[in-house]
Protein backbone atom coordinates (compact mmCIF):
# COMPACT_ATOMS: atom_id res chain seq x y z
CA UNK A 1 0.00 0.00 0.00
CA UNK A 2 1.47 2.69 -0.93
CA UNK A 3 1.50 6.34 0.81
CA UNK A 4 -0.49 9.65 -0.71
CA UNK A 5 1.96 12.36 -1.80
CA UNK A 6 2.77 14.94 0.18
CA UNK A 7 1.18 18.81 -0.36
CA UNK A 8 3.41 20.95 -2.91
CA UNK A 9 4.25 23.16 0.27
CA UNK A 10 4.54 20.30 3.14
CA UNK A 11 6.99 21.77 5.33
CA UNK A 12 9.99 19.78 7.46
CA UNK A 13 12.73 20.61 9.95
CA UNK A 14 14.54 20.38 13.38
CA UNK A 15 13.02 22.39 16.63
CA UNK A 16 15.58 22.93 19.40
CA UNK A 17 13.69 22.91 23.12
CA UNK A 18 15.57 25.16 25.07
CA UNK A 19 15.06 26.72 28.55
CA UNK A 20 16.19 26.27 32.17
CA UNK A 21 16.09 22.73 34.20
CA UNK A 22 12.74 20.99 34.81
CA UNK A 23 10.75 23.60 32.74
CA UNK A 24 8.90 20.83 31.43
CA UNK A 25 11.23 20.11 27.95
CA UNK A 26 10.55 16.50 28.03
CA UNK A 27 6.78 16.39 28.89
CA UNK A 28 6.22 18.83 25.79
CA UNK A 29 8.04 16.41 23.74
CA UNK A 30 6.29 13.71 24.86
CA UNK A 31 2.87 15.52 24.20
CA UNK A 32 3.17 17.30 21.19
CA UNK A 33 4.42 13.12 19.81
CA UNK A 34 1.75 11.65 21.71
CA UNK A 35 4.33 9.09 22.92
CA UNK A 36 6.25 8.37 25.62
CA UNK A 37 10.03 8.94 23.97
CA UNK A 38 11.86 10.79 26.71
CA UNK A 39 12.05 10.49 30.27
CA UNK A 40 10.43 12.73 32.98
CA UNK A 41 10.79 13.56 36.83
CA UNK A 42 10.53 15.65 38.92
CA UNK A 43 14.32 16.10 39.52
CA UNK A 44 16.12 19.15 37.68
CA UNK A 45 19.01 17.87 34.82
CA UNK A 46 16.75 14.94 34.27
CA UNK A 47 17.73 14.89 30.54
CA UNK A 48 20.97 14.40 30.06
CA UNK A 49 20.70 13.56 25.62
CA UNK A 50 19.81 15.35 23.05
CA UNK A 51 17.02 13.29 22.16
CA UNK A 52 15.26 13.70 18.82
CA UNK A 53 11.25 13.11 18.86
CA UNK A 54 9.34 13.06 15.29
CA UNK A 55 6.21 14.48 14.66
CA UNK A 56 4.60 13.79 11.81
CA UNK A 57 1.26 15.25 10.61
CA UNK A 58 -0.28 15.96 7.25
CA UNK A 59 1.39 18.96 6.15
CA UNK A 60 4.78 18.97 8.32
CA UNK A 61 6.91 16.25 9.93
CA UNK A 62 8.91 17.99 13.00
CA UNK A 63 11.90 16.72 14.67
CA UNK A 64 11.87 18.03 18.14
CA UNK A 65 15.13 18.19 19.78
CA UNK A 66 15.20 17.93 23.43
CA UNK A 67 18.12 19.36 25.26
CA UNK A 68 19.67 19.26 28.68
CA UNK A 69 18.43 22.22 30.79
CA UNK A 70 21.00 25.04 30.40
CA UNK A 71 22.23 25.93 34.09
CA UNK A 72 25.76 26.72 35.90
CA UNK A 73 27.25 23.36 36.03
CA UNK A 74 29.17 22.56 38.98
CA UNK A 75 31.20 19.20 37.39
CA UNK A 76 32.69 18.04 33.87
CA UNK A 77 29.05 16.52 33.24
CA UNK A 78 27.27 19.65 34.02
CA UNK A 79 29.54 21.64 31.62
CA UNK A 80 29.03 18.80 28.96
CA UNK A 81 25.61 19.16 29.18
CA UNK A 82 25.04 22.73 28.47
CA UNK A 83 27.37 22.66 25.60
CA UNK A 84 25.16 19.68 24.04
CA UNK A 85 22.02 22.15 24.60
CA UNK A 86 23.90 25.07 23.34
CA UNK A 87 25.48 23.17 19.92
CA UNK A 88 21.96 22.50 19.26
CA UNK A 89 20.97 25.78 18.63
CA UNK A 90 23.09 26.29 16.13
CA UNK A 91 22.17 22.75 14.08
CA UNK A 92 18.16 23.47 13.88
CA UNK A 93 15.91 25.38 12.15
CA UNK A 94 14.11 27.06 14.93
CA UNK A 95 14.13 27.10 18.62
CA UNK A 96 11.45 26.79 21.19
CA UNK A 97 12.13 28.42 24.44
CA UNK A 98 10.12 27.14 27.02
CA UNK A 99 9.76 29.38 30.42
CA UNK A 100 7.40 28.35 33.60
CA UNK A 101 4.89 30.95 33.00
CA UNK A 102 3.75 29.78 36.78
CA UNK A 103 6.65 31.10 38.47
CA UNK A 104 8.44 34.65 37.58
CA UNK A 105 11.13 35.17 35.39
CA UNK A 106 14.90 34.85 36.73
CA UNK A 107 18.46 35.66 36.37
CA UNK A 108 18.67 32.18 34.28
CA UNK A 109 15.42 32.87 31.94
CA UNK A 110 17.33 36.50 31.08
CA UNK A 111 20.56 34.45 30.21
CA UNK A 112 19.32 32.06 28.02
CA UNK A 113 17.15 35.20 25.97
CA UNK A 114 20.34 37.07 25.79
CA UNK A 115 21.84 33.90 24.39
CA UNK A 116 18.77 33.12 21.68
CA UNK A 117 19.18 36.96 20.75
CA UNK A 118 21.99 36.72 19.53
CA UNK A 119 21.30 33.86 16.94
CA UNK A 120 19.29 34.29 13.62
CA UNK A 121 17.02 31.96 13.82
CA UNK A 122 12.87 32.20 14.52
CA UNK A 123 12.25 31.64 18.10
CA UNK A 124 9.04 31.04 19.70
CA UNK A 125 8.10 31.02 23.24
CA UNK A 126 6.09 28.65 25.12
CA UNK A 127 5.07 29.86 28.89
CA UNK A 128 4.22 26.34 29.99
CA UNK A 129 2.57 25.56 32.79
CA UNK A 130 -0.06 27.93 32.30
CA UNK A 131 -2.56 25.50 33.98
CA UNK A 132 -0.89 26.18 37.34
CA UNK A 133 -1.59 30.14 37.01
CA UNK A 134 -4.24 31.60 38.91
CA UNK A 135 -7.27 33.09 36.09
CA UNK A 136 -7.05 35.72 38.49
CA UNK A 137 -2.57 36.67 37.89
CA UNK A 138 -2.74 35.32 34.37
CA UNK A 139 -2.40 39.12 33.21
CA UNK A 140 0.30 39.82 35.61
CA UNK A 141 2.46 36.78 34.83
CA UNK A 142 1.99 37.33 31.04
CA UNK A 143 3.53 41.23 31.21
CA UNK A 144 6.51 39.97 33.25
CA UNK A 145 7.16 37.75 30.78
CA UNK A 146 6.46 40.42 27.90
CA UNK A 147 8.62 42.65 29.70
CA UNK A 148 11.83 39.96 29.74
CA UNK A 149 11.45 39.53 25.87
CA UNK A 150 10.91 43.52 25.08
CA UNK A 151 12.70 44.20 22.06
CA UNK A 152 12.16 40.84 20.40
CA UNK A 153 9.41 39.87 17.95
CA UNK A 154 9.21 36.25 19.41
CA UNK A 155 5.89 34.61 19.09
CA UNK A 156 4.17 33.74 22.45
CA UNK A 157 2.12 30.61 23.58
CA UNK A 158 0.43 29.58 26.95
CA UNK A 159 0.42 26.11 26.78
CA UNK A 160 0.61 22.76 29.20
CA UNK A 161 2.93 20.31 28.42
CA UNK A 162 0.98 18.05 31.15
CA UNK A 163 -2.80 18.25 29.55
CA UNK A 164 -1.93 19.39 26.17
CA UNK A 165 -3.78 22.86 26.82
CA UNK A 166 -2.76 25.36 23.58
CA UNK A 167 -0.29 22.21 22.11
CA UNK A 168 -2.37 21.64 18.69
CA UNK A 169 -2.30 25.43 18.48
CA UNK A 170 1.22 25.77 19.16
CA UNK A 171 1.92 22.71 16.80
CA UNK A 172 0.45 24.85 14.00
CA UNK A 173 2.91 27.64 14.65
CA UNK A 174 5.74 25.99 14.43
CA UNK A 175 5.17 24.05 11.31
CA UNK A 176 4.75 27.66 9.50
CA UNK A 177 7.58 28.65 11.05
CA UNK A 178 9.32 25.56 9.56
CA UNK A 179 11.22 25.37 5.60
CA UNK A 180 9.79 23.64 2.59
CA UNK A 181 11.04 20.01 2.13
CA UNK A 182 10.09 16.63 2.21
CA UNK A 183 9.85 14.17 5.11
CA UNK A 184 13.13 13.33 6.92
CA UNK A 185 12.05 10.02 8.67
CA UNK A 186 9.09 7.20 7.92
CA UNK A 187 5.85 8.79 9.03
CA UNK A 188 5.74 6.23 11.60
CA UNK A 189 9.18 7.05 13.65
CA UNK A 190 8.92 8.71 16.40
CA UNK A 191 12.22 8.59 17.43
CA UNK A 192 15.31 7.83 16.00
CA UNK A 193 17.21 7.40 19.06
CA UNK A 194 18.86 3.90 19.63
CA UNK A 195 17.25 1.15 21.76
CA UNK A 196 20.02 0.98 24.12
CA UNK A 197 20.09 4.68 24.80
CA UNK A 198 16.06 5.05 25.40
CA UNK A 199 16.63 1.26 27.73
CA UNK A 200 19.86 3.12 29.80
CA UNK A 201 17.16 6.06 30.13
CA UNK A 202 14.16 4.00 30.98
CA UNK A 203 16.52 2.35 34.04
CA UNK A 204 17.47 6.23 35.08
CA UNK A 205 13.74 7.26 35.19
CA UNK A 206 12.81 4.69 37.95
CA UNK A 207 15.80 5.62 40.09
CA UNK A 208 15.37 9.30 39.76
CA UNK A 209 11.36 8.17 40.80
CA UNK A 210 12.61 6.22 43.52
CA UNK A 211 15.15 7.91 45.14
CA UNK A 212 15.81 11.44 46.91
CA UNK A 213 18.82 13.43 47.93
CA UNK A 214 22.13 13.09 45.74
CA UNK A 215 21.63 10.01 44.39
CA UNK A 216 19.36 10.71 41.52
CA UNK A 217 22.37 13.15 39.59
CA UNK A 218 25.30 10.52 40.35
CA UNK A 219 23.34 7.99 38.23
CA UNK A 220 24.46 7.03 35.13
CA UNK A 221 23.42 3.70 33.69
CA UNK A 222 25.16 1.28 31.11
CA UNK A 223 23.69 -1.25 28.39
CA UNK A 224 26.38 -4.23 28.54
CA UNK A 225 24.17 -6.87 26.51
CA UNK A 226 21.25 -7.50 25.17
CA UNK A 227 20.21 -10.81 23.70
CA UNK A 228 17.37 -12.43 22.08
CA UNK A 229 16.39 -15.50 24.16
CA UNK A 230 14.83 -18.05 21.84
CA UNK A 231 11.79 -20.15 23.51
CA UNK A 232 13.11 -23.57 25.85
CA UNK A 233 10.57 -24.99 27.06
CA UNK A 234 7.87 -23.84 29.03
CA UNK A 235 10.02 -19.85 28.77
CA UNK A 236 8.99 -17.82 26.45
CA UNK A 237 11.04 -15.97 23.80
CA UNK A 238 12.53 -12.98 25.24
CA UNK A 239 15.06 -9.92 25.37
CA UNK A 240 17.40 -10.08 28.17
CA UNK A 241 18.81 -7.05 29.17
CA UNK A 242 22.01 -6.38 31.27
CA UNK A 243 22.86 -3.31 32.60
CA UNK A 244 25.30 -1.49 35.05
CA UNK A 245 24.05 1.20 37.18
CA UNK A 246 27.46 3.99 37.80
CA UNK A 247 26.78 5.93 41.17
CA UNK A 248 29.86 7.69 42.98
CA UNK A 249 29.73 6.17 46.60
CA UNK A 250 29.03 3.17 48.09
CA UNK A 251 26.47 5.10 50.12
CA UNK A 252 24.67 5.58 47.26
CA UNK A 253 25.35 2.27 46.43
CA UNK A 254 23.71 0.84 49.26
CA UNK A 255 20.40 2.69 48.66
CA UNK A 256 19.96 1.83 45.02
CA UNK A 257 20.11 -1.83 46.66
CA UNK A 258 17.78 -1.24 49.58
CA UNK A 259 17.73 -3.67 52.39
CA UNK A 260 17.40 -7.07 50.57
CA UNK A 261 17.84 -5.70 47.38
CA UNK A 262 14.19 -4.07 47.48
CA UNK A 263 15.05 -0.78 45.84
CA UNK A 264 17.09 -2.39 42.98
CA UNK A 265 14.10 -4.89 42.65
CA UNK A 266 11.09 -2.21 42.46
CA UNK A 267 14.19 -0.10 39.87
CA UNK A 268 14.00 -2.98 37.56
CA UNK A 269 10.35 -4.23 37.51
CA UNK A 270 9.53 -0.59 36.49
CA UNK A 271 12.13 0.06 34.24
CA UNK A 272 11.44 -3.66 32.73
CA UNK A 273 8.01 -3.36 31.98
CA UNK A 274 8.44 0.06 30.10
CA UNK A 275 10.82 -1.82 27.98
CA UNK A 276 7.87 -4.44 27.33
CA UNK A 277 6.30 -1.34 25.96
CA UNK A 278 9.46 -0.09 24.31
CA UNK A 279 10.27 -3.14 22.40
CA UNK A 280 6.64 -4.86 22.12
CA UNK A 281 7.27 -7.91 23.98
CA UNK A 282 8.24 -9.65 27.23
CA UNK A 283 11.97 -8.97 28.35
CA UNK A 284 14.38 -10.41 31.45
CA UNK A 285 16.16 -7.28 32.85
CA UNK A 286 19.57 -7.90 35.15
CA UNK A 287 20.92 -5.30 37.12
CA UNK A 288 24.13 -4.69 38.34
CA UNK A 289 25.42 -1.30 40.88
CA UNK A 290 28.98 -0.24 40.36
CA UNK A 291 30.83 2.24 42.29
CA UNK A 292 32.92 4.84 39.96
CA UNK A 293 34.14 7.95 42.35
CA UNK A 294 33.88 10.84 40.97
CA UNK A 295 32.80 9.74 37.63
CA UNK A 296 31.34 12.95 36.83
CA UNK A 297 34.38 14.75 36.35
CA UNK A 298 36.35 12.14 34.52
CA UNK A 299 36.69 12.58 30.68
CA UNK A 300 37.46 8.92 29.39
CA UNK A 301 34.11 8.34 31.53
CA UNK A 302 32.06 10.46 30.42
CA UNK A 303 33.04 9.87 26.88
CA UNK A 304 32.25 6.04 27.22
CA UNK A 305 29.03 6.74 28.79
CA UNK A 306 27.89 8.95 25.27
CA UNK A 307 28.62 12.49 27.18
CA UNK A 308 30.71 13.96 24.49
CA UNK A 309 32.82 17.57 24.25
CA UNK A 310 31.06 19.55 21.73
CA UNK A 311 32.49 22.34 19.99
CA UNK A 312 29.76 25.65 21.00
Amino acid sequence: MQSSPLPENHRSGFIALIGRPNVGKSTLVNQLVGDKVAITSPVAQTTRNRLRAILTTPTAQLILVDTPGIHKPHHLLGERLVQSARAAIGEVDQVLLLLEGHQPPGRGDAFIVNLLRQQRLPVQVVLNKWDLVPVDRKPEADAAYRALLADTEWPVHHCSALDGAGCPELVSAISALMPEGPRLYPAEMVSDQPERLLMAELIREQVLMHTREEVPHSVAVSINRVEEMPARGKNKARTAVLATVLVERKSQKGILIGKGGAMLKTIGQGARLQMQTLIDGPVYLELFVKVVPDWRSKPQRLAELGYAEERV
